[in-house]
């Protein structure tokens, strides 16, 4: 099986607050074509990070090149997307849609340190797609559902992802329990009940 092509991991489904709150990066083997992960302060690793929110602003912030920078804000906060000559599709993308819009960002996160020491993450995408409100309300509530789930294993011995965000980060994951509840109120017309999420 080893000439077989490598499979695109599944993008996970996360809302800003934590992500924003993860900083942790790690790889699964010696290997240096293996795939960097970014450790979930709730306890799942991530290769690749998909999300639906409002694009609020766009800078070209690039020198030589378009270096294109996007601010994309769901309900528990701020996505920093970066695309240029790497990310045609992205970057084209970033140039023509007008904020404000709802977007559909898929990329890989990634971590840098700032000039005070610490991490912050931004995506670099791989897609940008503008999208209506049904597909943003359809994506808050499946990160809800998400984010409930890996909630749910956090406690258990057993998951190894969890044990490292424990170990990794001082963050009291009611935050994302919280987030959760932020992100269900702020759809308009959908009651949380009937969609059998208990937050």
């Amino acid at each position: 099986m080893s000439n077989a092509a490598p499979t695109r991991e599944v993008a996970q489904r996360v809302f800003a607050r934590e992500f924003n709150d993860a900083s942790y990066t790690f790889k699964e083997s010696d290997d240096e074509r293996a795939p960097l992960y970014l450790l979930l302060p709730t306890g799942a690793r991530a290769n690749r990070v998909f999300f639906v929110g409002t694009l609020t602003e766009k800078n070209d912030v690039g020198e030589d090149n378009e270096y294109w920078q996007g601010r994309i804000v769901d309900p528990t906060g701020t996505f920093f997307v970066y695309a240029g000559q790497y990310q045609p599709e992205a970057a084209t993308a970033l140039r023509e849609i007008e904020p404000p819009a709802y977007v559909a960002v898929a990329g890989k996160p990634r971590t840098y340190e700032t000039d005070d020491g610490s991490i912050n993450v931004s995506i670099r995408p791989e897609s940008i797609t503008e999208v209506d409100v049904g597909i943003r309300d359809r994506w808050v509530v499946e990160t809800a559902e998400r984010t409930i789930d890996r909630l749910k294993t956090f406690d258990d011995e057993a998951n190894e992802y969890a044990s490292m965000a424990r170990e990794h980060y001082d963050l009291p994951v009611e935050n994302y329990r919280q987030a959760v509840a932020t992100a269900l109120e702020s759809l308009d017309e959908i009651e949380a009940e009937d969609d059998g999420i208990e937050a």
